[in-house]
């Protein structure tokens, strides 16, 4: 797995205590009533929707990277900058990436009935339906990790760091029902969320220094 493959499932990873917080009342609920195979079903769904969205935004700026010949090497600078700040945000330093989350609000406003009703199903295509429709849920953390498919250079890559992504997110979606209390206080902590925020911006800077000694050899 090469750096960038690893960036995106350690967002995932990093972001439990996130998702504990934002989707934990979701995830509860639907556990609550669910099989343990709806559970990872309701996550596939939710999984399908970030790689389609990571595909459709890597798509559309592939032509970015095309426009020069050090166009992918400027991309590469872009993310670094990207997960330098979503580290920041994941340690509590820097919020500015919450503002990302109005992006979404209009176009969720639409698909929130069809959210609503499609969370009540049981059966195996209405659980999936659900996970798809919950996947557009307006999120900074979702949001973030999208900007750095969309500078992935190419719809593939686009779509795979996001799955990743989403398989990083997806131990704290399954066990939330399960997780003690102590652990998910833990996941939630602010010692647990800087580290992980340190992480991300060692990440950054290394991508950055690994972009502009190919911008100088260039």
């Amino acid at each position: 797995m090469n750096v960038d493959a690893f960036a995106a499932l350690l967002m995932g990873l990093a972001g439990a205590g996130h998702c504990l917080m934002m989707c934990g009342g979701l995830a509860g609920a639907l556990g609550q009533h669910a099989t343990w195979r709806q559970l990872l079903l309701y996550n596939c769904g939710r999984i399908t929707s970030y790689a389609a969205a990571g595909a459709l935004l890597g798509a559309a700026f592939t032509t970015l990277a095309n426009a020069s010949i050090d166009g992918l090497i400027y991309l590469r600078l872009l993310a670094a900058l990207l997960l330098v700040l979503l580290g920041l945000y994941y340690g509590g330093w820097w919020l500015g990436l919450r503002h990302l989350e109005a992006i979404g609000k209009p176009f969720w406003r639409l698909l929130q009935p069809l959210a609503l009703r499609s969370r009540n199903g049981r059966g195996y295509s209405s659980v999936i339906l659900a996970g798809m429709v919950w996947g557009w849920l307006p999120c900074g953390l979702v949001y973030s990790a999208l900007s750095w498919a969309a500078l992935s250079g190419s719809a593939s890559s686009g779509a795979w760091y996001m799955m990743l992504f989403g398989l990083g997110t997806l131990p704290a979606m399954m066990a939330f029902g399960w997780l003690s209390k102590t652990l998910q206080s833990f996941l939630r902590s602010q010692g647990f969320r800087q580290l992980m925020g340190l992480l991300l911006i060692a990440y950054g800077l290394w991508t950055a220094v690994i972009a502009l000694r190919q911008l100088l050899a260039s």
